[in-house]
């Protein structure tokens, strides 16, 4: 009559052992190597935004809705902008590198972008032209 359990104990979780919840943080050489990757691509709208993401520490909805204006004043970029983040509603200030400048100054003057657009479009105006075709 006495039943055993032994199936209870042979269950193994299908997390046991890995790493659940927040991700560890990049570390400083796995940074510069993403960066000089991007470079060496030669893709400059996503080293900005790589470059952006680590100046500013933004959750990805809130550096996709930046716009020129939000961190240039007359044609140059700022050494520091402010952002009203979109889940908490806080105001967000924070410094824009030497070099992270120089990616978005690069990626605003080849796209020809204005003060009012976009400073990430999901896909290149180009690109769709050409999927249609």
């Amino acid at each position: 009559m006495h039943q055993s359990h032994s199936n209870v104990s042979d269950f193994v979780p299908w997390n046991k052992g890995k790493l659940i919840g927040q991700r560890p943080a990049l570390k400083l050489q796995e940074v510069w190597a993403i960066r000089v990757r991007l470079q060496i691509s030669e893709n400059l709208q996503e080293l900005a935004l790589f470059n952006l993401a680590i100046d500013s520490k933004l959750r990805s909805c809130d550096l996709v809705r930046l716009k020129v204006s939000d961190i240039s004043t007359m044609g140059s970029v700022s050494s520091r902008a402010m952002v009203l983040q979109r889940k908490t509603k806080v105001p967000v200030q924070f410094e824009i590198t030497t070099g992270t400048r120089d990616s978005l100054s690069t990626l605003i003057r080849v796209k020809d972008l204005a003060p009012e657009d976009h400073l990430f479009r999901c896909r290149d105006v180009s690109t769709l032209n050409r999927t249609k075709s």
